[in-house]
């Protein structure tokens, strides 16, 4: 049986379910199902399109690229490893967290592209929205459009979760 998370903004107090995709990314699957459940303030891409991610201590187990990707679609979840030297990084957040930082990425809407300021960052395809993905994007863009100071993504574990 495949394992599903749940994705949700707090504050919001939305949810959606993702199935893991352990057999393109077994690596990526297998070190966030084991670190999970995670949860931090939300950011929104700067350059990426469509994207509200949490940034979170490295876990363990990095898993290496696997179904990476610099263009994902609606529904995708994805993982980044941002090395401290990142100038994405606020320096406080460098200095905090000299070993780097794991990205967990949901991407809500269409026409994204992973291209920032130190050019292509390809993110591990690790899961896919299974439920509940329009009324999260509402959600996403309407944080986008208002504001998101205050609310935090939880990525957890969905058990029996049946699509």
């Amino acid at each position: 049986m495949a394992k599903h998370i749940r994705i949700s903004l707090e504050n919001e107090e939305i949810s959606m379910t993702a199935r893991l995709l352990e057999k393109k990314a077994p690596e990526t699957s297998r070190a966030v199902w084991n670190n999970l459940p995670v949860t931090d303030d939300v950011h929104h891409a700067k350059w990426a399109g469509r994207e509200l991610y949490t940034l979170v201590p490295p876990f363990d187990d990095l898993p290496g690229t696997e179904n990476a990707t610099i263009t994902p679609i609606p529904g995708d979840i994805c993982y980044f490893f941002v090395h401290s030297s990142s100038i994405d990084l606020p320096v406080e957040t460098r200095e905090r967290y000299p070993d780097g930082l794991v990205d967990l990425a949901v991407f809500y809407g269409r026409n994204n592209l992973l291209i920032g300021p130190e050019g292509a960052m390809p993110g591990n395809v690790f899961a896919r929205a299974v439920d509940n993905l329009d009324e999260f994007a509402d959600a996403c863009a309407r944080l986008f459009r208002e504001g998101y100071a205050d609310e935090t993504l939880r990525f957890e574990r969905a058990p029996g979760y049946e699509e």
